[in-house]
């Protein structure tokens, strides 16, 4: 049996850690492993006629290759955000330039069911977040065998409560807030963290409520700058090392405010975010009349190798992911629920957004995280 495996999105750290347990689990069935490299995009560059784009785009694994990629963060395999379904005219292979007409996007869905059929793919492994793993459930819905694995530092994959990537991220996240305090604390400011979390608030609600930050704004709720200026001023007033600590999400929004994006849409509709956390700090100085300190964590959070946890359940997803394409079960995504490893239908991607459950985890009115009962929750209490 022949299967594939891709990483696609932003990197985390527990990516190659995942490929080699796969690898290992496979090639001991008496499988073979196929690597495609940056992501969906790999599939797309592919020329099933030229040797050169096929080398260039894949490689074979086995327990030789990646004997080693575990000590390292990040997808040896690299990654990209391409969308197959949808692709620019700018981004066309050359080799297909001619098949296509008008400005696009173009779907190079049955291009990419050529190209697998041309490697004699049986399964395919996508690793990846909620974008990935939408075109997972596309291949999945086009006849493509396919077992997905979640992975997302913002742990907002529907269907899961665990992503890979997150405990690392939160990891960094309390790690740095903690690290900051001696010089926010020795310059008497307030320091204002952003952290990523486009949609979803957790990576900055989890962080804040371990680091113990003084609020922490989330993507889920609007806050109110004035109020929170009043609330910075009083914390940092009550610190007997006089200075406060905010934790933000990149997708965080002032009331009556806007996303802060930059830059074009990449093909799953999303443009850059980031800055609101520079934006704050300038309103909060303006307001306040104290210094600030801001720091961008961003890609920090996913840099390095993954911790203990991380490397757990990635390496556990991958066993399971493996078996399952082995035994010819398809159309799958492994997970977590209830602290207990299991697969669901690939289709429960799209079922809905995964966001903080605000009624039992935050305060709105006071910008922190509040556990109203930590019985009976997962344990990242998503």
């Amino acid at each position: 049996m022949k299967i594939g495996i891709l990483t696609g999105g932003g990197d985390v750290p527990g990516l190659n850690p995942c490929i080699k347990a796969a690898v290992t689990r496979v090639t001991d069935a008496g499988g073979e492993m196929v690597g495609i490299r940056r992501g969906w995009g790999g599939l797309v560059a592919i020329n099933p006629d030229d040797p050169v784009s096929l080398e260039a785009n894949t490689m074979r694994l086995d327990k030789h290759v990646v004997r080693k990629i575990d000590r390292t963060g990040g997808t040896f395999l690299h990654t990209s955000r391409t969308n197959p379904g949808r692709v620019a005219s700018a981004d066309l292979p050359d080799f297909l330039r001619g098949e296509y007409e008008g400005d696009g996007p173009h779907d190079l869905t049955g291009h990419v069911k050529k190209v697998l059929e041309a490697l004699g793919i049986d399964a395919l492994l996508p690793i990846g977040g909620d974008d990935t793993l939408s075109y997972g459930l596309r291949m999945h819905e086009e006849g493509v065998p396919v077992i997905a694995i979640p992975k997302t530092m913002d742990n907002d994959v529907h269907g899961t409560d665990y992503c890979i990537g997150f405990s690392t991220a939160v990891t960094r996240g309390v790690e740095f807030i903690h690290n900051l305090r001696t010089s926010t604390g020795s310059h008497e400011r307030i320091a204002v963290v952003e952290l990523f979390g486009r949609y979803s608030g957790e990576t900055s609600l989890i962080t804040a409520y371990l680091a113990g930050v003084d609020r922490a704004l989330i993507s889920e709720i609007p806050f109110d700058i004035d109020r929170l200026a009043e609330m910075v001023t009083k914390d940092k007033a009550d610190n007997p090392s006089n200075y406060a600590m905010i934790t933000m999400s990149e997708g965080a929004t002032i009331a009556g405010g806007e996303l802060h994006l930059t830059g074009e849409a990449d093909p799953y509709g999303h443009r850059k975010l980031g800055g609101i956390g520079k934006t704050t700090g300038e309103l909060l100085k303006e307001r306040t009349g104290e210094g600030i300190v801001l720091q961008e964590v961003a890609y920090l959070m996913r840099s390095g190798r993954p911790d203990s946890l991380d490397l757990m359940v990635a390496t556990n997803y991958a066993v399971m992911a493996a078996d399952l394409a082995l035994e010819g079960i398809s159309g799958r995504m492994v997970a977590l629920r209830s602290g207990t490893y299991t697969n669901v239908p690939v289709s429960v991607t799209g079922e809905g957004e995964k966001r903080v459950d605000i009624d039992e985890l935050y305060d709105v009115n006071e910008y922190r995280p509040k556990v109203r009962d930590v019985g009976g929750k997962p344990m990242f209490l998503y």
